[in-house]
């Protein structure tokens, strides 16, 4: 027992934390990521199709992505989320440090990154502006955060001061090696590289649903291949059993989808309900379109029902909603200045929030229509299988779609138990949307 808790706290860290540093926030875990490293590496490897090198300063476990839209957003200290040029800068600052001396100043950090800059062709904001130092400050911030730069005299923030100030930095080039995990050198530009990042490799629909699952709050029908949806509903149950005991996480099986469910809330970096002005809105928001919005009988085909992934939310609806929550709550609660003035601001981060927990997505094409698959990825279902039809599941066209979890974020739920559930099929209920 003690030996599994042991592997299953190491792999737990390095899920959520993939770059871990022996001198880092993490230094207490890390001698068991070394101590089970052969094991972890295979489990890894096997599972999710997900590399680990340990070395004996750090561990970094190089993932994969998920496709379009499923990264998860660097931040700075103030919680906003990086922009495009944020980007460009660590960019550059990875491509000098990876080469870069030992310990450098601070002034020939950025003299070669607007050196590398201007090789590769990129325009950089006005590094002599505020915003443009603050920009540059923030990359050089991250990387502080994952130990690639040490702050060995003064501190990166210098860039910022109005007379110019300096620091002594040291370099740690091995980690700005091992920072970036995708196939930089295949791909042919930003999107192409989204594309190849998230490919399963000789895994195939086994490792990208396993990735989704672990990668993601939750996991509709919809969002998966002929061939995924029949490899989970036909292996689900067994897959339950080997992320409890990998990963210490319960899965959640419902007829519009599965959700792995973590009971320490440790393994992620999204919280609802949660504190905040956003996290509030949004749960308060969700409640409301749940109740407006729910369908009257979903059910599952095996039972002869209609499968209901998600439904469409009118364009003035969430506007409305958010008026109403600004003028009951906004005061009452303390909210943000700013997002109670602003309610295009306030729209914004909230659906972006809900979209993140995939309880709400943009219309559009999905991917069991074929949406975001690299060249060669078609595979079908064993012949004569049948596979759970979602076509029409959730409405297309333009526009915001509340989706099937939302409803388990509602102030009332009913849960139906299903003819197909009573037999011991695959289907323990429905998101009662």
């Amino acid at each position: 027992m003690a030996l599994a808790a042991e592997r299953r706290t190491a792999a737990r860290l390095l899920l959520a934390y993939p770059l871990v540093v022996s001198e880092g926030p993490h230094a207490d875990v890390f001698p068991l990521i070394r101590r089970h490293a052969d094991w972890l590496g295979k489990r890894f490897q096997q599972v999710l199709g997900y590399r680990l090198l340990v070395d004996s300063s750090y561990a970094r476990l190089f993932k994969a992505g998920l496709g379009a839209g499923s990264g998860r957003q660097l931040e700075r200290s103030t919680g906003t989320p990086f922009t495009p040029h944020t980007y460009a800068c660590l960019a550059l600052a990875l491509s000098v440090l990876v080469t870069a001396p030992g310990q450098m100043l601070l002034s020939q950090l950025v003299a070669d990154i607007r050196a590398a800059a201007a090789d590769a062709g990129i325009e950089m904001e006005e590094t002599g502006r505020v915003a443009g130092k603050r920009t540059l400050v923030a990359a050089l911030r991250q990387l502080v955060d994952w130990g690639v730069l040490i702050e060995t005299e003064g501190h990166v923030a210098a860039i910022a001061q109005e007379a110019g100030g300096e620091a002594l930095i040291t370099v740690d080039r091995e980690l700005a090696r091992v920072v970036v995990a995708g196939p930089l050198a295949q791909a042919r530009d930003g999107a192409d590289l989204v594309r190849r990042a998230a490919d399963p490799g000789f895994g195939g629909p086994r490792t990208y649903v396993r990735r989704i699952l672990v990668e993601t709050p939750v996991v509709h029908l919809d969002e998966l291949t002929d061939a995924e949806r029949d490899w989970l509903r036909t292996r689900q149950r067994r897959e339950a059993q080997a992320f409890s005991e990998l990963l210490g996480l319960e899965m959640e099986i419902r007829a519009e989808g599965v959700a792995l469910v973590d009971p320490e809330e440790e393994l992620t970096d999204l919280h609802l309900p949660g504190t905040g002005t956003i996290a509030q809105a949004a749960l308060l928001l969700v409640e409301r379109l749940v109740e407006r919005l729910r369908p009257q009988e979903p059910g599952h085909p095996a039972t002869g029902g209609t499968l209901v992934i998600g439904v469409a939310v009118p364009g003035e609806l969430v506007d409305e909603v958010l008026s109403g929550l600004i003028a009951d709550y906004g005061q009452r609660s303390n909210w943000q200045r700013g997002y109670v003035e602003d309610l295009p601001s306030l729209r914004e981060a909230v659906l972006d929030l809900l979209v993140r927990m995939r309880l709400m997505a943009r219309a559009g094409r999905l991917r069991a229509e074929g949406e975001g698959l690299l060249d060669g990825y078609v595979e079908e279902p064993p012949e004569g299988r049948t596979v759970t039809d979602v076509h029409g599941a959730r409405p297309g066209g333009e526009g915001w779609v509340l989706l099937a979890a939302a409803a388990r974020y509602a102030t009332q739920v009913t849960v139906r138990r299903s003819a197909a559930a009573d037999k011991g099929a695959d289907v323990q209920g429905e998101f009662p949307l």
